[in-house]
């Protein structure tokens, strides 16, 4: 049965329209309104959410803050379009019955083929050669390129993402490690190690872990110094995991062999510093992009705020709202 409350605010998006989240939110009779497209401050959400009283938050990677899910008395859920949690007050929510759903599946092949695709194009030199030939340059002796078979390659992370990866790099003969807090019950056959013994061993380390106060910086200055001179970090997650100035300064010490970054602390700023290193590769946080996996995002979670509207289970909730308040959802 469809609630009075129906207003859905999107705050941000990605793509170039709402058409997607217009025809679920639509289709199932609620109201869709649309913030700006460009991610706004936590300031102009705030707002937004003060004026039009939604009872179900749509977000991409605009800010969710206490203050914007106190600004309504019927806001039921907040619906991550992504996978982390880290531009939304998760804790605020639950502590006011509001439900926080992801959707955990949709790219799992699209973020583990960038970071595969960053470490081929490390060991075989790809981005380094065609900067040269597009220069003029054409010095086939001068290529430094690796064997992936190889190579140690440790995963810090073993969700579906991070397994994922793990298999096709062992497909590709990489011996493969990893270190996760939660092992799974099958890992596919790869070891599990500690964090420091994990960046000593690898040749190259890929960060597949969720940014949390306890995971910030997690690759700092110390570990680092662990990882074996020449190494390659590759960053596909979250900027926040990684102390960009301990990285510059492990670059120009010579230390570190290279990055391979889809996500950086501060987007879309993006260091002078980082640019000045050939084996340095950064994307615009799209490794989770292609045709097919917007598509399932944006249907994905769309489809989470109509079920929790209906009185309905959400598929992901991250969160145990309590079942006693007034827009609480039963666990």
């Amino acid at each position: 049965m469809i609630m009075d409350q129906g207003t859905v605010l999107l705050t941000d998006r990605a793509w170039p329209d709402d058409s997607v989240e217009r025809a679920v939110i639509e289709g199932a009779g609620f109201r869709l309104v649309s913030g700006p497209p460009e991610p706004a401050s936590a300031a102009v959400i705030d707002a937004l959410v003060a004026e039009h009283q939604p009872a179900a938050i749509l977000t991409c990677w605009a800010p969710v803050s206490a203050q914007a899910i106190g600004n309504t008395d019927n806001l039921r859920i907040v619906a991550r379009l992504g996978v982390g949690l880290d531009n939304i007050a998760v804790t605020a929510a639950t502590d006011r019955g509001v439900v926080v759903t992801n959707v955990p599946d949709y790219c799992v092949e699209e973020v583990s083929d960038h970071a595969v695709g960053l470490v081929l194009a490390w060991t075989r030199g790809l981005i380094v050669a065609d900067r040269e030939v597009r220069a003029g340059h054409w010095k086939p002796a001068g290529a430094r390129l690796r064997r992936l078979s190889a190579l140690t390659c440790g995963v810090v992370g073993l969700g579906r993402i991070g397994s994922a990866t793990a298999a096709k790099l062992r497909a590709l003969g990489a011996r493969v490690v990893a270190s996760t807090p939660y092992p799974p019950a099958d890992t596919g056959g790869v070891p599990i190690v500690g964090l420091d013994e994990l960046l000593a061993g690898s040749d190259v380390v890929i960060l597949h872990a969720p940014l949390t106060t306890s995971t910030h910086h997690l690759i700092g200055a110390r570990e680092l110094e662990l990882m074996p001179s020449g190494a390659l970090l590759v960053n596909v997650s979250r900027g926040g995991l990684v102390d960009t100035d301990a990285l510059i300064a492990s670059l120009a010490a010579g230390h570190l062999g290279g990055a391979g970054l889809d996500v950086l602390e501060d987007e879309p700023a993006v260091p002078t510093e980082l640019l000045e290193y050939p084996g340095v590769m950064i994307t615009p946080h799209i490794a989770f992009s292609s045709d097919a996996s917007v598509v399932d995002l944006r249907r994905s979670a769309a489809e989470e705020v109509v079920r929790v509207l209906r009185g309905e289970t959400p598929r992901y909730a991250c969160n145990q709202p309590s079942t006693t308040t007034k827009h609480g959802v039963s666990s």
